[in-house]
């Protein structure tokens, strides 16, 4: 994933962006950058943020950043912003998004004359330069973002920073977010709506899908209405979304407390005791809340965060230090834990191996039982759009070994389907299976109708592919 936030002043832009963009830390792990247009031109800083909180890295480089406009990202993939030089002027570039047609594009971009990219470790191509390759082979930067939302097969929003404004692309379908906000003398554009609030900036509009703004610090231009598809990517709500933002005026927190209580509404805990609920920090803690209010059973913490020194809620790449860093978060606490039987909700289960391995932690720790209620449908496909997980093949997903140990190496869509439909004999061995594998003394998933009811926007306009391969 990743996040981006922009700002336009007509005094210094620095401390804002800087602040900015930090709020946005929990959609990556990767790399931070900067890019500012001042009186020097135009200056840019990109910092590894793997080992170090984004503002521990940029706050000795503010000096250095010091414009009235500006651009900053958090990017869980290449380095960015990007500085270009073109036909087009200079401008810097920052993005969100997945390409999943990008060789192609890269051979077309050779074909109308482009002459290189910049090579990066194992022979990949910065996407970001991608995109900026594509804007400046036509005639104007509108009419190269529009050509990137029409070529592109995934998504990609766009922060496009020039000398006098910001351009705002949201993708095509709307899958991420774009939002704007106003203050005396300033605008800023951001992906999370809750970061400029303690900037001093107020709502002021949300773009919507494939609309392109134009921003300054005296007003915003609407460059390219918005198209009236969208697929806003459902699971911004369940997992990735920070508790204190809202998307297409749905609170987030609010959302995830309605899913929870819509689980336990629809839970068949018959001959099932608990001695309380509880939530995978941070991920599943809203989703419990909302399950114990509405089923009565105690919400308790039985394990806690450890984030004086791990803050994040996003791991490494590297699996093997994923696993022990999962581990090193959570303190137990024993006297919530030893003879107790929990029902313990996280937002998903994806490849398995760390809700298997808290489980175990727990019965370590002295469990009798522990019931799991993920917070979403079983994850069936790899998302092509944005990537909100690590997972590099279908096969890593822990519902597609199963299916594929029962089904052969090639599974039509009609066969999938059946093990997407909770209602189906091989959803229901396919769950069973999942509960002895990890471990759980039982095992119910949240239903993807029960989920959108608690988002409450039109079904269509949400995309669910994970979930039942419809994007």
């Amino acid at each position: 994933m990743g996040g981006y936030f922009g700002v336009a002043s007509k005094t210094s832009c620095t401390m804002d962006l800087f602040f900015g963009t930090d709020y946005h830390s929990h959609l990556g792990t990767r790399r931070g950058g900067m890019a500012v247009y001042g009186e020097n031109g135009f200056q840019r800083t990109i910092h590894n943020i793997e080992n170090t909180p984004f503002r521990t890295k940029f706050d000795r480089d503010l000096d250095d950043l010091e414009g009235t406009i500006g651009i900053g990202c958090i990017s869980d993939m290449d380095p960015q912003p990007l500085l270009i030089q073109s036909h087009l002027g200079e401008y810097a570039l920052t993005t969100v998004g997945v390409i999943t047609n990008k060789q192609k594009l890269i051979e077309e971009t050779y074909q109308n004359g482009h002459v290189h990219f910049l090579g990066m470790s194992g022979g990949k191509i910065n996407s970001t330069e991608l995109i900026a390759a594509m804007i400046d082979q036509c005639d104007s930067i509108v009419e190269g973002l529009l050509s990137v939302q029409e070529r592109i097969e995934g998504s990609m929003s766009i922060l496009l920073l020039t000398p006098h404004g910001i351009y705002a692309s949201r993708d095509r379908y709307g899958r991420t977010p774009i939002v704007v906000g106003q203050k005396e003398d300033a605008f800023c554009v951001s992906f999370e709506n809750f970061a400029y609030l303690n900037l001093g900036y107020h709502h002021y509009s949300e773009l919507g899908p494939g609309e392109i703004d134009y921003i300054t610090a005296d007003g915003v231009e609407v460059l390219s209405p918005a198209r009236n598809e969208m697929k806003m990517c459902a699971f911004l709500w369940a997992y990735y979304g920070y508790p204190t933002a809202s998307y297409e005026g749905v609170s987030v927190e609010k959302m995830r407390y309605d899913c929870g209580r819509l689980l336990a509404r629809h839970d068949n805990n018959e001959g099932i005791r608990v001695d309380s609920v509880a939530g995978v920090p941070d991920s599943g803690l809203a989703h419990a809340i909302g399950y114990a209010n509405e089923s009565g059973i105690p919400f308790s913490r039985p394990f806690i965060k450890y984030t004086p020194t791990w803050p994040r809620s996003f791991m490494p790449t590297n699996q093997k230090q994923r696993n022990l860093i999962a581990k090193m978060k959570l303190i137990p606490v024993d006297a919530l834990i030893r003879d107790k039987s929990l029902l313990l909700i996280d937002d998903s289960i994806v490849r398995g191996t760390q809700l298997g391995e808290t489980t175990q932690f727990l019965y370590e720790s002295g469990a009798k039982e522990v019931h799991v209620r993920p917070a979403c449908p079983p994850i069936m496909y790899a998302c092509p759009y944005l990537a909100f997980s690590r997972s590099t093949s279908e096969y890593e997903l822990i519902t597609r070994r199963i299916i594929r140990e029962r089904e052969g190496e090639h599974v039509s869509e009609e066969i999938l389907e059946d093990y997407s439909n909770p209602d189906s004999s091989n959803y229901q061995e396919m769950v069973d299976e999942i509960r002895k594998r990890l471990n759980f003394t039982t095992l119910r998933f949240h239903r993807l109708d029960d989920l959108i009811d608690s988002i409450g926007i039109d079904p269509s306009k949400l995309c669910t592919y994970c979930w039942n391969g419809k994007g």
